[in-house]
Order: C-alpha cells, then sequence, then structure tokens
C-alpha cells in the first residue's frame, strides 16, 4: 500500500511518462550498486548495473551478448523452460547438467567440467532454482566459477530469489574476487522481491564492456525498461527493508512447515528439494507420466503444480509446487491430500 501511494503521487510528475537511460535510471544504478556492495561486501559500480524489463529480459540481453547460433551453453536440468526456450529460439544448444540423486538437486561442477566443449560460452546457475527451490551451497557457486574462470566462459547466475534465503546470509563471495568482472554476469528481480511481477523491472550486473553489449541489444528491443516499475524499485530499495525482511522470514516458515509437513511417511511422495518458493516432489506412480499425476492431483485434490516433463526431458517422476502463497499452517493439508492420492491410486 505504501508504494503504491507513492506510485501514484509521481504518476502526475510529466517527467515520469518518458524515457529513461536505455542501462536506466542513473538513480537506481547508483542505489542498487550500493545495496549488492554491501550485501556482498564487495566493490560494485553503478556503471556495472543494468537495469531491465524484468530478470527475463535480463537474461535474454546478456545471453545475446555472449552466444550465436551453433554455440553451447550448459543448464541445469531440471530447467527453467524460458531459459531453455531463449538459447533455441537464438539457435544455441542448451547443454543439459543433470544433478545427481541424492544430492538435493543440486548439479556439480565436476559433472559440468565434462559437458565443456570448443562451442559452449557459459554456464547458467539459479539460486534459489527455479522450479526446483534447490538452494545451492556456496561451495559449489564458487566451484561453477572457478569453473568457468578456467574456461573462459560466462557464469550467468541467477538469483531472483536471493532475498528469501531462509538464512540470510550472502550466499557466496564471488564479488569479492577482482577477476568476477570478466567472468560473472549476475541476474536480479526487483518485480519478484517487491512483489511487481506486471511492472517488469529486473537487473543484470556484469562487466562494464559486456554492459556496453546488453545495451545495444537493449536499444534494440525495447530502449529502456518502463520508467514506472524503476521509480518503484527505487522506493523499494530506499523503503522498504524492513517489509522485504518480513517477506523472508515469512517464506522461512512456510518452507520450514513444508518440511516438517513432508516429514511423515504415508505421502508416497519425495520431497527432493525446497527452498524461496518452490518444492520438486518425486511422485510415487512408477510408469505414469507427470501430466498425469498433476492432472489428477488437481481434479481429486484441488492441488495445482506442474508436471516435471516441462523443465526437461527425463522429469517425468517430478512435480514442481509452488508453496509460496500456502500458510504454514495449511502445509499439513498439503501433506495428507498427496497421502491420500497415494492410496487412492493403489486401491
Amino acid at each position: 500500500m505504501e508504494l503504491r501511494r507513492h506510485l501514484g503521487e509521481l504518476l502526475l510528475d510529466p517527467a515520469l511518462h518518458g524515457y529513461t537511460p536505455i542501462l536506466g535510471l542513473p538513480s537506481l544504478r547508483e542505489d542498487y550498486a550500493a545495496h549488492l556492495s554491501s550485501f556482498y561486501g564487495a566493490t560494485i559500480a553503478p556503471g556495472e548495473v543494468g537495469i531491465t524489463s524484468g530478470c527475463n529480459q535480463a537474461f535474454c540481453l546478456a545471453l545475446m551478448s555472449i552466444a550465436k547460433a551453433g554455440d553451447q551453453v550448459i543448464v541445469p536440468r531440471p530447467h527453467y523452460f524460458n531459459h531453455d526456450m531463449w538459447l533455441r529460439m537464438q539457435g544455441v544448444e542448451p547443454v543439459p547438467l543433470d544433478f545427481r540423486p541424492g544430492s538435493g538437486a543440486v548439479p556439480t561442477a565436476e559433472d559440468a567440467a565434462r559437458l565443456i566443449g570448443p562451442k559452449t560460452r557459459a554456464i547458467v546457475l539459479i539460486s534459489p532454482n527455479n522450479p526446483t527451490g534447490a538452494v545451492y551451497p556456496r561451495a559449489t557457486i564458487h566451484a561453477f566459477f572457478e569453473l568457468a574462470r578456467k574456461h573462459k566462459l560466462a557464469l550467468l547466475l541467477d538469483e531472483t530469489y536471493k532475498d528469501f534465503l531462509a538464512q540470510g546470509e550472502r550466499p557466496h563471495e564471488l564479488f569479492s574476487d577482482p577477476a568476477w568482472r570478466g567472468t560473472l554476469v549476475h541476474l536480479y528481480s526487483f518485480s519478484k522481491v517487491f512483489s511487481l511481477t506486471g511492472y517488469r523491472v529486473g537487473a543484470a550486473i556484469c562487466g562494464e564492456g559486456l554492459a556496453t553489449e546488453i545495451a545495444k541489444a537493449m536499444d534494440c528491443v525495447s530502449i529502456c525498461a518502463p520508467r514506472l516499475g524503476q521509480e518503484a524499485a527505487l522506493y523499494g530499495l530506499a523503503s522498504l527493508a524492513d517489509w522485504r525482511e518480513e517477506k523472508r522470514l515469512l517464506m522461512r516458515e512456510r518452507l520450514s512447515a513444508l518440511r516438517q509437513a513432508m516429514r511423515r511417511n504415508d505421502t508416497g511422495y519425495e520431497l527432493v528439494s525446497a527452498g524461496a518458493y518452490f518444492a520438486y516432489l518425486r511422485h510415487p506412480f512408477r510408469g505414469t507420466s507427470a501430466r498425469d499425476v498433476a492432472r489428477r492431483l488437481a481434479e481429486d485434490e484441488n492441488m495445482l503444480c506442474l508436471p516435471g516433463s516441462m523443465f526437461g526431458d527425463g522429469q517425468e517422476a517430478y512435480l514442481r509446487f509452488a508453496f509460496a502463497n500456502v500458510a504454514a499452517e495449511t502445509m499439513p493439508e498439503i501433506a495428507r491430500r498427496l497421502a491420500r492420492s497415494a492410496r487412492h491410486r493403489q486401491a
């Protein structure tokens, strides 16, 4: 409500309805650089910040600036479907990196190393992950960074959900490495953290050389991110830190409740991973497509989830649940309905 009031007052200002510089309002780039510098304990310059129309666009523009048709990019599987689609639309081959059983859906740099070839240009990571919710350990993120640096690849690290980490701590120290600018491309979404999904405002953090290339693509695609969304992000950074922390604690409570509810041993479903907004479950119906399981849960148990098959090959045994809008006290009911669905199928 506070943010909506602020934006309502701004709408009367004629300047709000014009273009901004291609890579965003200078004040927003400065404030976001300062926010990241404080959070990561490192120095990030405003010139290394590019404001985009959502994190999806940040990924698309960065990818266009790094790879061309015929190149390859390593993408952990299950993948975020928009990443996979955009790569294919650009003629770039997504090379799937699967997680090992029992890993909590966290891939390894060792497995990624075996996938690197002469056409590889980048590695993509999302943590906390979409679709699995998996939070990658610090050592894992650093291992991927070292792998990318060794092979002169870009590491596209999407941290859209970093503000919902259960522990509230910085997830890595990559920005403290002076060499980060030649390897790391950090992606972020203001739309998620401030509940502004329709405003479309995100960011890409990278070395100024790559930022210049991203600006060229941005100028051709949308000229700049919408001014209203940028103003909302600017206000959020300055005034909504307490609200953001309350939201993080709420997500932590819901995550804890989900994990506790799934400890009952009669659901038949395995909680593979969970974090931020999402949980990835293995369903018990071998030989049945994930789409059919998801449909039955919707029809019989009034539960909505996405079939794992939406997130790449080999995912028929999995379902993605979005628990962010489910109250903690409702989580036991989720487990009860899953258990009931398993019993009905066996009957």
